[in-house]
Order: C-alpha cells, then structure tokens, then sequence
C-alpha cells in the first residue's frame, strides 16, 4: 500500500471496543460483517432501474453492487489503496436505498418533507449499521470502524457541518480519505455501463439512438464495426460497451494518480485537508460522462414504459406510509414502541425504507385490502 492508503493500524477504532482477530484485521471484519447482514441480503429484492418483470437478467441493488466492489477492488489495488476497506465501502454504500429504486427513494423524501425532514439513503445506511442490524450480543448494529461508517456518510456528498450537528464525529470538514473517494466514482461508472446494457437489452433504445446522441459510444462502434463486420449488433454493442467501459475506469485510475502525484499528498492526514477531492475524471473524460448520463435520463429514466411501475411504486409507498401514520400499533412491535417513544414519522420511514420491492407491496396488499395495477408481463428470462 501507498502511503496515502488507510492502513488498518490507523484506524481510530470502533464504538465499542473489541479485541483483534487473530486472522482477519479490522477492516476485513467489517467487509464481512457486511456480507452476513439482512440489510445486504435484501439487495437482491430492490429495484435498480428494471424490476424483474423485464427480465431476470437485469440488474438489481444486489447484483449492482457487486458489481461495483469488482470495479473498486481492481482500481484500488493499482493505486496502492488499502483493498479490504475499498471492498466493504463498496459492498456497504447501497444498503440504504427504499424499495422501488429512486421512485420509492423521491417519494418517502417528499414525504419525510412534510415533516420538516428528509430522507437520504446515506443516513440511512448510517442507522441500519449503527441501530437496526441486531446480530450481536455485545452491542446494538454491527460495530463497525470509524473509516467504514465516515465513509458511508461521507462516500458520494459533502455534508455542511452547520446542517447536520449530529453528524459532527465524522469530520465533515474534511475530505474524506481516498478508499470513500473512490465509491463514489466507481459507483458512476458501474451504473451508467449497466443501465446502458440494460436499457439496450430491454429494446428501449437501439444502436442507431446510441449512435446518433452518444459520441463516445459512436467513436468506439465505428471501431468495432470494422474490426468485426459479420457480428450481430448484439455483439457489436458488446465489444463497444466494454471499449467505453475500459476507457472510463483507465481514465479514472490514471487522471487520479496524476492528481494526487499533483497534489503532494504523502499521508492519510494530508488526504484529509486538502481543499478538494483527489479521485476523479480527467477533463477529457467528464464531458463523455455527462453525455451518458444525459442520454440516459433522456431515453432510459424518463422512458414511458418504466412510468407506470414507477408512479405505481411511489403511491404503494405513499398509501402505505399514510397506513401507518393512522395505526402506529400495526407496526412490528420494536417499531411501535419506538413510534411511541420518538417521531412516529421517522421511524415509519425507517421501517419502509428497509423493506423489499416484494414485501412492501404484500404489505400494501395485505393492510389495505388493496391489489396492484395491471402491468403487462414483459419477457422473463
């Protein structure tokens, strides 16, 4: 490892104090702890953009995610960044999101906005590790190190100190160290690849659409027409998504290393006070990220055929959310008394927001007497 790399022997420990493993150091431990957690179970039934009536072979929070960890561990390793933290960063930084992807996430904001209060999927996370996982006797969540929760706080946002006072242990006037930095870039780079790849395969868009909006896309094509000029365009979009996708992680690795080369930065600490990120696109590369990203809300996100799933998803949330707020007592009962206790609206929205695509439309359906929209079935794999 660099030595502006986390090295587990810095680490400013946990909450509760515990003994070392004899085997695994700290950082390994919490990627673990992770992987065994029912929040991290439940990926698997939380919608990324296509819910599986599309297909079984589209991406969902779980298999996203992974995919992500893949990405940050190979970038990680040659920067010389510390690999263990990067992979539990990674695994840890969805763990927070609603059900029904970003239409159920907007939704219980809204709501929460109603309140004088939000939602954000980060904080979120932040209580799921710190209070709602109960796996050990020893102490409430799952105990995880300071670097690990900073870095599920701090991965994707700046947080004003002014703004969130609770969250003032975590150095929010600092950078974060390199490890978090790198989700969130990672994180980019793995959902625009994919929600292209998805986007194609569900025919919402077709190689001429590619062509004619998504110059980075066209540049490489035109590549791979030539080189394979019989393949069939399912191909031919294979080998160009895999020229963008090689492209923008080099990018990232290398345009990073020169920056932090740039930068001086030769410790954790200097990380930690430099006045900007270190990890990032190079000027070259940011322009074809936004246009991906353009072209994705323009003909993926907003696509008229996901519309009805998604309004269908906000009002379950929204119906279900209003059940609750009328019948505290049919909460579980560890949510009841804590509804009794605090903000009946927060802790409905914790609860919510920690259920399945599957769950809380059972939920709806069993509460509310209530069946859900006709959808036409797609094609399932």
């Amino acid at each position: 490892m660099r030595e502006f790399a986390l090295r587990p022997e810095q680490s400013r420990g946990r909450r509760f104090p515990e003994p070392l493993h004899r085997y695994r150091n700290d950082y390994q431990r919490d990627r673990d702890r992770i992987l065994h957690s029912r929040a991290f179970r439940r990926l698997e039934d939380k919608t990324q953009v296509f819910t599986t009536r599309f297909s079984d072979h589209f991406r969902n929070r779980l298999t996203h995610t992974i995919e992500v960890a893949q990405i940050s561990r190979t970038v990680a390793g040659l920067m010389g960044l510390n690999v263990d933290l990067v992979e539990a960063l990674a695994l840890v930084h969805d763990i927070g999101h609603p059900p029904f992807g970003h239409s159920g996430e907007k939704c219980l904001n809204q709501i929460m906005q109603s309140f004088g209060d939000r939602f954000d999927h980060n904080l979120h996370a932040l209580r799921i590790v710190e209070s709602f996982e109960q796996r050990y006797a020893d102490f409430p969540g799952l105990n995880l190190t300071f670097e690990v929760r900073e870095g599920i706080v701090k991965h994707s946002r700046d947080y004003s100190p002014g703004d969130h006072p609770e969250l003032a242990e975590y150095l929010l006037e600092q950078r974060p160290p390199l490890e978090a930095q790198l989700i969130d870039l990672t994180d980019e780079i793995a959902y625009d690849t994919a929600d292209l790849d998805d986007g194609f395969e569900a025919k919402l868009f077709d190689l001429g659409t590619l062509r004619e909006e998504l110059s980075p896309f066209r540049e490489f094509h035109d590549e791979v027409e030539r080189r394979y000029p019989n393949a069939v365009p399912k191909l031919q979009f294979n080998e160009t998504l895999k020229r963008l996708f090689d492209r923008l992680v080099t990018d990232l690795l290398e345009n990073s290393l020169a920056q932090i080369e740039q930068s001086g930065v030769s410790s954790v600490e200097q990380v930690r006070q430099h006045p900007h990120r270190l990890i990032g696109f190079s000027p070259e590369a940011k322009p074809q990220n936004r246009i991906i990203r353009e072209f994705l809300h323009r003909n993926l996100y907003s696509h008229p055929a996901l519309v009805p799933e998604k309004e269908q998803g906000a009002q379950v949330v929204e119906r279900l959310f209003q059940f609750y707020l009328d019948h505290p007592e049919k909460l579980p009962p560890w949510y009841a008394e804590q509804a009794r206790q605090g903000l009946r609206h927060r802790v409905i929205c914790d609860y919510i927001a920690g259920m399945t695509d599957h769950y809380v439309q059972r939920l709806h359906q069993e509460l509310l007497g209530a069946t859900q929209p006709a959808l036409d079935s797609g094609n399932s794999g």
